[in-house]
């Protein structure tokens, strides 16, 4: 919807007095796109605003600040009266990390080069003793153009990209920009199709959520968990490619479909994994709840309060810790969950035990699902023809991590003119910097793990 500048700016009003949850804001050369969903009824709203300048979000509604950042240095887009104009990602440029005053504060720069194999991010802690009394992170050493790469792109190619933005949750990614051209082109899938893409996404959770206990486990020394739960999710992914051709199920959801329909053992291998996790898993979680050593990390760590999270809009297990119930599978839906029993489990003590218990809740609704799935898998076909024409769509997907939201624009040559596809962390990121406040330094790897944003998904 194309909208004036004085609608734009009453958007950003509801969006601080709490009535709407920022979605998304992105830009293309010569507009601004905004994303809102209504706290309430859950409806959700795309407003574009022509020219270069537009009135800040940021000002009104802190989780805009850095999306703004971003549209400054890929598009030039000025957000009037914004808070932070730094760059974001122009590294070239220096940088001015956000102050902490008082006596005994001394600086520690973590990255963005770090002693694991994991993606770059520079941390910058202000810190009194052992006690951080500022964290700031600095993002964007990933940046790979995604977005410029899916302007003017085939349709195939484009959906190889956007299974590609993270690869950790290539399928819930391919998900969304997939239903979002189907809905742009008016495209109805098969039922069989839908009812597999669940699948797929139900093992992708498993896997993710087998290695994120362990993580968190590992990083408070307690590697018999980690040793445990990395061999459960080995088994999921072992499992993934005997039934989709890849570990990671990549380029597997594809616009129209499935690329390929399941092998005639699909059955007996998914029977086997779920009675492997029932077996297994159970006394892991048991193990995890008895072992008070390794409590004393987790409980009371990296505190995220209900108020940041519902301001913030964090989904997935970082919001439910803090009783956000908001799961993109059941508000606003999509097919076949709305045939399927699940529950979203929620806490409210939001601290890094809380995050890893919504995990271990999760992975049973996850696996009681696959069941429900694969009981009710309909016949047929697994692919349609998509058809020819123009339009604009969106799409919001529940992903391991939280809701992952696309936005795509068709145009009448099979083309993707422009898409944008944003990561549940650049929501989460932020309320990172606020659970460290207070702890010590040795617990930021905790607290870090149990939040595990994506630097390839937020820096696009």
């Amino acid at each position: 919807m194309i909208v004036e500048r004085r609608q734009w700016q009453h958007v950003g009003e509801r969006m601080h007095a709490g009535e709407l949850a920022l979605v998304g804001l992105w830009g293309e050369p010569g507009c601004a796109h905004l994303a809102v969903m209504d706290r309430h009824s859950y409806g959700l709203m795309v407003l574009s605003l022509p020219g270069e300048r537009f009135p800040s979000i940021g000002r009104l509604h802190p989780p805009a600040i850095r999306l703004e950042r971003t549209m400054r240095d890929l598009y030039g887009l000025e957000a009037e009266g914004a808070p932070d104009v730094r760059p974001w990602l122009k590294h070239g440029e220096p940088y001015a990390f956000l102050p902490a005053e008082g006596e005994s504060l001394h600086q520690i720069p973590v990255g963005p080069v770090h002693a694991g194999i994991i993606e770059p991010g520079h941390f910058r802690f202000s810190a009194n003793g052992e006690t951080v009394v500022r964290l700031e992170e600095r993002l964007g050493y990933t940046h790979k153009g995604t977005e410029a790469l899916l302007a003017g792109a085939s349709l195939e190619r484009a959906a190889r990209l956007a299974g590609r933005v993270s690869g950790d949750s290539t399928v819930a990614y391919a998900l969304a920009f997939a239903q979002a051209v189907e809905k742009a082109l008016g495209c109805e899938i098969p039922a069989r199709a839908i009812w597999l893409r669940a699948l797929a996404a139900e093992l992708e959770r498993l896997a993710n959520h087998f290695g994120d206990i362990g993580a968190v486990c590992n990083d408070a020394s307690f590697t018999i968990m980690h040793a445990h739960c990395g061999w459960l999710r080995e088994q999921v992914l072992r499992t993934a490619a005997q039934l989709f051709g890849h570990r990671l199920m990549m380029d597997c959801v594809v616009p129209g479909g499935l690329r390929a329909d399941l092998p005639r053992q699909a059955s007996e291998a998914i029977a086997a994994l779920i009675t492997l996790i029932r077996t297994r898993f159970p006394d892991l979680v048991e193990l995890y709840d008895e072992t008070e050593s390794l409590k004393d990390r987790t409980v009371d760590t990296g505190v995220l309060t209900a108020a940041l999270a519902e301001q913030y809009a964090a989904g997935g297990y970082v919001g439910r810790a803090s009783g956000r119930t908001f799961d993109a599978r059941r508000t606003p839906g999509y097919p076949p969950y709305d045939r399927l029993e699940f529950d979203v489990p929620t806490v409210h003590a939001g601290d890094v035990n809380a995050r890893v218990w919504i995990r271990i809740r999760e992975v049973g609704q996850s696996v009681a699902l696959v069941e429900q799935i694969m009981a009710g898998l309909p016949s047929g076909a697994v692919a349609s023809a998509l058809p020819a024409g123009a339009g604009e769509a969106t799409a919001l997907v529940e992903g391991f991590r939280g809701d992952i939201f696309a936005w795509v624009r068709m145009g009448a040559d099979a083309r993707v003119e422009r898409a944008h596809l944003r990561d549940p962390s650049w929501f989460q990121w932020p309320l990172l910097e606020a659970v460290i406040e207070g702890n010590i330094v040795a617990d930021f790897p905790l607290c870090n793990k149990s939040f595990n944003c994506s630097y390839s998904g937020h820096d696009l």
